[in-house]
């Protein structure tokens, strides 16, 4: 079995671009501080916009979709699934809202995400759940002609929770002692995570749940307010792509994880950038239509109500229909399409 062991990170010369990209992330973040407490009760709402957006998102990567009504209803409201994919995100609801709330009190140990695991499946019956996997499971690429390519082979499974304790160990070690950079760190254990591949079913999901959790407890909080897996969702090929170049040579330990380290922490930097810009429109207390009015400065080519709404989280849905209705008149936006369909474009 591959040997576990992060002193080739810490040995590691890291290019100016991740140097860069880290850098920028604490910038960031130090400003994220600022903010919090200058306008926390006002940003507690993107809280609840960034856990609705971030349980459709993860959960839509892998196909699991329902409304977007049921959606909000589910994570918002709490309600009862009806269906097998609507048991899937709520169950993803339930890890996400645990991680939200105790992170602090969770240790990064192989108990514990099998824990999370069988928390993201309490809502059916899966036989699997929270516990490693029993067959052979690989990453495979279905193409148009409907041929199959298996792109990558896990561990086997007789192999997997030693590997999974193994990870968890180096990386605990690693932190503990200020030894390797937590942002090299973070990246690195859930690319590890992904190359074992631990369970018959969920291993996707689990590692964003396990990104947001090992972020948190290294003081970045930006998945609280912005929704990473919405982020992710949206360049889901950027983000295999990143993952099939890193896992080349992975089992003799000869991979390079820097394409997806430099993915990973693109993202968290995109994230802490779009809540700067979310601040910027609720920093000063303006009326609705002017608030509307700012934030669809903030946007290039089409956007939809649900845009402006995250850029505003302070107004409400009527307030902020209200005042696109009113930019409408005034001929500083135009909007098209009907329904779900409905978007907006700036004219001025």
């Amino acid at each position: 079995m591959r040997i576990f062991n992060y002193s080739q990170i810490k040995n590691h010369t890291w290019d100016s671009e991740v140097l860069g990209l880290i850098a920028a992330i604490y910038k960031e973040a130090g400003k994220q501080e600022l903010y919090l407490k200058q306008r926390s009760d006002e940003l507690e709402k993107l809280v609840e916009i960034a856990k609705v957006q971030s349980t459709e998102a993860s959960n839509a990567i892998e196909g699991i979709v329902t409304t977007n009504t049921r959606i909000k209803q589910l994570v918002a409201e709490k309600t009862t699934p009806r269906n097998r994919d609507e048991q899937e995100i709520a169950g993803y609801r339930d890890a996400l809202g645990i991680i939200h709330e105790s992170f602090d009190a969770i240790p990064i140990t192989r108990n514990y995400i099998l824990q999370l695991h069988k928390i993201m499946y309490s809502h059916m019956n899966n036989p699997m759940a929270g516990q490693t996997k029993n067959v052979q499971n690989y990453i495979s690429a279905t193409y148009p002609d409907g041929r199959v390519e298996t792109l990558f082979t896990p561990l086997a499974p007789f192999e997997t929770p030693e590997a999974l304790d193994k990870i968890c160990e180096e990386y605990n070690r690693v932190i503990g002692n200020f030894e390797v950079e937590p942002l090299i760190a973070i990246p690195t254990f859930i690319h590890d995570f992904l190359c074992i591949h631990p369970f018959n079913d969920g291993n996707g999901r689990m590692s964003r749940l396990l990104t947001t959790l090992l972020l948190y407890r290294n003081g970045f909080y930006v998945g609280k307010y912005i929704s990473l897996e919405a982020k992710i969702a949206k360049n889901k090929d950027l983000y295999y792509d990143a993952l099939n170049k890193s896992q080349d040579g992975w089992h003799e330990g000869t991979e390079d994880a820097v394409p997806f380290i430099k993915y990973i922490l693109s993202t968290i930097l995109a994230a802490y950038k779009d809540f700067e810009d979310r601040f910027a429109i609720v920093e000063e207390k303006l009326p609705a239509l002017e608030m509307v009015r700012k934030a669809t400065m903030n946007k290039i080519g089409k956007f939809t109500k649900q845009d402006i709404r995250e850029l505003c989280p302070t107004l409400s849905v009527s307030s902020i229909e209200g005042s696109l209705r009113k930019l409408v008149e005034l001929e500083e936006v135009k909007r098209e399409g009907k329904g779900k369909g409905t978007f907006y474009y700036r004219l001025k």
